[in-house]
């Protein structure tokens, strides 16, 4: 099955296909050969943009991607990104020039190529000027080290504040932005989706299927499914938890609704994502071939007007169940900023 290259990233002009090739599993929980194997499988299903980090298995990633589109790396969209430690050191972390500057000669060398497509700044940094991360990226621009560069998770204050600094300090604003989101996880519909969109920013969205929540295993009396992430961090996937009912239960009912339109909960949750107008790309990740065939018939999915209606029953837009699906730990809400007597 090959899917179509016809969406446009933001205002960059670039065509992208409605699928991103998610690899942050390669080195980690994929070994090397089933990695490479995946890879090209999707560059061969028309899949063309592939996404990393430097973080990912502290490099590895980066290392696999390279090795596998060594041969092809005309037709891929490359994208990378820094701001998480690497390795023991920790000042090999931020968005500071010094890490920046030494983090893209560190990427472009795993990653074997002379420039990135889209180098991304993986969270904010509460302890670097933002100014400063703009201009050092806009120097790789000019240096021709990356064509085009975006942010990750980035809160719609700080999203506003890069194009008003950018507009100031006439330089390049940010192309893009990553984010989660998924039929459990909307909340970034209140303020980041119609602040892209008014600054034409291309949003590249992870997580359809919200950390394995709507792969279908997830169903009232079906007990806890198993999985790594589940492992890592029990208190989000706990099914018994008091915390995780309500999600639970929309998950179910999510279930029912694919279940009831003939599709599975992977054609619906990636359909709902691709639906809406902000979004250029879905990042998937799948870790089988199986995994890439199921997201590769997800990619074509039409939800009409009656199915969007139903899960906007079942979950209200605008929904976060919990803090920590939007992908970052947010500084306000720390208990020292609440504390407010001291």
């Amino acid at each position: 099955m090959t899917i179509p290259t016809d969406r446009v990233l933001g205002r960059t002009g670039v065509r992208i296909g409605p699928l991103t090739l998610g690899t942050m599993n390669f080195g980690r929980w994929q070994e090397e050969d089933e990695s490479i194997r995946i890879i090209h499988a999707a560059l061969d299903a028309g899949i063309t943009a592939v996404d990393t980090a430097d973080v990912y298995a502290h490099g590895v990633s980066e290392e696999i991607v390279g090795k596998a589109i060594r041969d092809r790396r005309d037709d891929v969209f490359l994208a990378t990104k820094f701001h998480g430690q690497v390795g023991d050191n920790p000042q090999h972390a931020g968005n500071s020039r010094r890490w920046i500057v030494q983090a893209v000669e560190n990427s472009l060398r795993r990653l074997g190529t002379d420039h990135l497509d889209l180098y991304q700044a993986h969270r904010p940094d509460p302890h670097t000027d933002l100014l400063e991360t703009l201009l050092t990226l806009n120097d790789l621009i000019r240096q021709g080290k990356i064509r085009y560069y975006g942010t990750s998770v980035f809160p719609a204050h700080q999203l506003v504040e890069a194009h008003w600094l950018a507009e100031k300090h006439h330089l390049i604003a940010p192309h893009t932005e990553q984010l989660p989101y998924s039929l459990l996880v909307r909340g970034v519909e209140r303020e980041v989706l119609p602040v892209v969109r008014k600054y034409g920013v291309g949003v590249i969205s992870y997580g359809p299927l919200a950390a394995g929540w709507l792969s279908g295993k997830y169903r009232i009396g079906a007990g806890q499914p198993e999985s790594a992430r589940a492992d890592l961090i029990p208190g989000r996937f706990d099914v018994t938890a008091e915390r995780n009912q309500r999600k639970l239960a929309a998950a179910d009912a999510l279930a029912r609704l694919a279940e009831e339109n003939g599709l599975t909960l992977v054609e619906l949750a990636v359909g709902f994502a691709l639906n809406h107008p902000a979004i250029s790309s879905v990042i998937i990740g799948p870790r089988t071939a199986a995994h890439l065939e199921a997201y590769l018939k997800a990619a074509t999915v039409h939800l009409d007007s009656t199915v969007l209606d139903r899960i906007d029953e079942i979950v209200d837009p605008g929904t976060q169940f919990l803090e920590r699906d939007t992908g970052r730990d947010t500084p306000s809400l720390q208990p020292a900023q609440l504390r407010r007597n001291h």
